[in-house]
């Protein structure tokens, strides 16, 4: 491998190749494969819960950013993580030119759309749509006008900015049938290179993640130092959400660190960066994937209330699919219906007893009245019984 590091095609694409370490072959691609399933999982629900919340107009400005978040974090991790997989598995390249031309520049897309996400959350609004009540007049819908060309700004930046990653690209022989995935820029091309290196990651990780950071961190230093009066309930939500925003960036920043730093070292360097490195930094950029969900379904009141609903929802449903019965509680407000339908089938049952009630009106009066008589020592209580005796 030292030899290897010392050539001049040691810019791999897709993933450290020719690697000799039996570890790196099973336990990388294993550890990948756990992270893909389980951020891909958390993902999922955290968009189920938003596209919920929107259907329930309680959506905002901020889930809709933060559904594009978690939109790309599943992109991340269904079509970029397992080429990493398979390429530290078969320690070679075997998934043809095309791949090997958009691998790195469609990761490195979905990176800067993610963190560029998260920065635009800093414009967005935190308050809900109210739902109107009686013949109160219907509330503005959601402006998604300035999110929709957010979102596509951004995208279009991402896209853009690292075609440099996809043009220069290229499958390079090792051996007889081995190839490697290699970036190699042609010499002529050399100081432009060296330009875009410096100025790619500033624009796409480190401006965008401090200016994310020191907002969040400037107004929740507001919101608590310069609140004499009681906050009402609408600010301390504001102040929830900032926080749990504040999170998400905050992870998603030290987890992709390691990745921009391998990425510059790598190509600015005057040595190249340890092969553990680059591995250890690709590992982390999978699992922020999995950490801003994490964050959301443990910090963010809406979603983890989503999560509770969801969670009630499914073990019911297996529950009645086993035949327990009534004991599964109804929490979820989807079975609101099937409530109803059992408080209607009580209701022929209450009614059955109140017409029993009607039948014998005097018998519960009867006892009643002579629950707590007091009956005097020379005074029979059942005379008519004694009658009968004497005759």
């Amino acid at each position: 491998m030292d030899g290897l590091m010392n050539e001049s095609f040691v810019d791999f694409v897709g993933g450290v190749q020719l690697h000799p370490g039996e570890g790196t072959r099973t336990a990388v691609p294993v550890i990948l494969i756990g992270i893909c399933v389980s951020g891909a999982v958390g993902n999922l629900l955290v968009m189920l819960i938003l596209y919920r919340e929107f259907g329930r107009a309680r959506g905002s400005e901020v889930k809709a950013l933060l559904a594009a978040v978690a939109a790309t974090d599943l992109a991340i991790l269904l079509l970029c993580a397992p080429v990493r997989a398979l390429t530290y598995y078969r320690q070679s390249w075997t998934l043809g030119s095309l791949v090997c031309s958009t691998a790195d520049w469609f990761q490195h897309a979905c990176v800067a759309a993610k963190t560029l996400t998260l920065a635009a959350t800093t414009r967005a609004k935190h308050n809900p749509v109210a739902v109107p009540t009686g013949g109160a007049k219907r509330p503005p819908r959601l402006r998604a006008t300035w999110i929709h060309g957010a979102l596509a700004l951004i995208w279009t930046f991402s896209v853009m900015f690292p075609v440099p990653q996809f043009l220069f690209a290229s499958l390079q022989t090792r051996g007889a049938d081995t190839f490697i995935c290699v970036s190699a820029p042609p010499a002529c091309a050399a100081d432009f290179m060296s330009l875009f290196y410096k100025v790619y990651p500033a624009l796409t990780f480190a401006l965008p993640a401090a200016f994310t950071l020191a907002y969040y961190v400037k107004t929740l230093h507001a919101a608590v130092n310069h609140a004499a009066a009681p906050r009402s309930g609408a600010r301390q939500r504001q102040s929830k959400v900032t926080l749990v925003l504040l999170c998400a960036s905050g992870a998603n920043a030290l987890l992709l660190l390691p990745e921009w730093s391998a990425f510059t070292w790598t190509r600015l360097g005057f040595h190249k960066p340890p092969v553990g490195l680059a591995i250890f930094a690709q590992v982390l950029l999978y699992s922020s994937s999995c950490a801003i969900p994490a964050i959301l379904m443990t910090m963010y009141d809406d979603v983890r209330r989503g999560v509770v609903v969801v969670w009630f929802a499914s073990t019911c449903r297996g529950a009645r699919n086993a035949s327990c019965g009534n004991r599964c509680p109804a929490k979820s407000e989807e079975n609101g219906a099937e409530l109803g339908g059992a408080r209607e089938e009580g209701g022929d049952d209450k009614a059955e007893s109140n017409e029993l009630e009607k039948n014998f009106p005097d018998v519960e009066h009867f006892w009643t009245g002579r629950r707590n008589t007091h009956v005097e020592d020379d005074q029979d209580p059942v005379p008519w019984e004694r009658e009968e005796k004497m005759l």
